[in-house]
């Protein structure tokens, strides 16, 4: 009997152990490892379907923000979100004299503290169905469910989709989305 006991004892222990270092491992972001312990520029660099988003974060001047204790919450556009601009957007976009308004679009994506994915859902459902944050560029993004994903409407009406969620950082949490917010 005490052998038994201490058997099944065993096999949760290393069960709940095996759990514990699956939920602390960081999704890949478009086939790239991320890490927790890196912060949201270091992981950003490294993934292949964030250049245009780094590429703006550099022009903004935002990196040494990014890099900063935080903890932020970034809602990160891809590559392909970026390319669903209307032609020239984006390069026009990262020209010195536009740095203002490129600075709006990305800080409308951050929003300060650290939400990760079942806050977000938490937060959605104590609201009835929706819940709205302040970005720190200072307007607000809207969240709610739409067949089980995350949905967040921007004030122009547009909306994304997390597509990778809960993309830990050092210094907060990176959430992958299909479109640009604009404020």
């Amino acid at each position: 009997m005490k052998k038994s006991l201490l058997t099944v004892i065993a096999g949760a222990a290393l069960a709940i152990t095996s759990m514990t270092a699956v939920a602390q491992k960081d999704p890949d972001v478009g086939g790239a490892p991320m890490f927790a312990n890196k912060n949201i520029i270091q992981n950003a660099v490294n993934s292949p379907i964030h250049k245009t988003l780094v590429a703006a974060v550099k022009a903004a001047g935002l990196v040494d923000t990014l890099e900063g204790p935080g903890p932020f919450t970034v809602f990160a556009p891809t590559d392909d979100a970026f390319a669903k601009l209307p032609a020239g957007t984006v390069d026009s976009l990262v020209q010195p004299e536009n740095k203002a308004t490129l600075v709006k679009i990305l800080t409308y994506h951050v929003i300060a503290g650290k939400i990760t994915s079942k806050d977000l859902i938490k937060m959605i459902k104590k609201g009835g169905g929706t819940y709205s944050a302040k970005t720190l560029e200072g307007d607000s993004l809207t969240f709610s469910l739409d067949g089980g994903r995350v949905k967040i409407t921007d004030d122009k009406g547009g909306s994304a989709y997390v597509t990778t969620a809960d993309v830990i950082q050092s210094n907060g949490v990176i959430h992958v989305i299909d479109a640009v917010l604009m404020p």
